[in-house]
C-alpha cells in the first residue's frame, strides 16, 4: 500500500531554513503528482507547493514564492521541499501527498490528492 513518511521539521527562528522530505513506497513514484500541504491550527490545509512526474511542471502558493523549492528524486522515491526565508507564519503541520491524476482538480487542491503522510510540524518563532 502507498506510504509516506515525511521527516525533517523543527523549531527555528525567522530568517532560517528547514529542508523536508518524504519518502515514498508501497507504490511507483515515478508515476504520481506529489504536493507538499500545511495546515495551522485553525485554519483549512493549504497547498504549498507540487510537481508533476518527472518535475517539468512546478508551482507554488503565492505565499511561498522565491522562498520555498520542491523538488523530486524518482531513483530515490523521495519528495523535497527546501524552505528558506521562514516567517513566522510558515508555522504549520506540514504534509506530503500523493496523486494519481485521476479526479484531478488543480496541483495545489487537496481534494487531488487520495494519499498523505502523518506530517511533520514546522515552528518558526519571531
Amino acid at each position: 500500500q502507498v506510504q509516506l513518511v515525511e521527516s525533517g521539521g523543527g523549531s527555528v527562528q525567522a530568517g532560517g531554513s528547514l529542508r523536508l522530505s518524504c519518502a515514498a513506497s508501497g507504490y511507483t513514484f515515478s508515476s504520481y503528482y506529489m504536493g507538499w500541504f500545511r495546515q495551522a491550527p485553525g485554519k483549512e490545509r493549504e497547498g504549498v507547493a507540487a510537481i508533476d512526474t518527472d518535475g517539468s511542471i512546478i508551482i507554488y502558493a503565492d505565499s511561498v514564492k522565491g522562498r520555498f523549492t520542491i523538488s523530486r528524486d524518482n531513483a530515490k522515491n523521495t519528495l523535497n521541499l527546501q524552505m528558506n526565508s521562514l516567517k513566522p507564519e510558515d508555522t504549520a503541520m506540514y504534509y506530503c501527498a500523493a496523486a494519481t491524476g485521476r479526479g484531478w482538480l488543480g496541483y495545489l487542491r487537496a481534494r487531488s490528492y487520495g494519499y498523505w503522510g502523518q506530517g511533520t510540524q514546522v515552528t518558526v518563532s519571531s
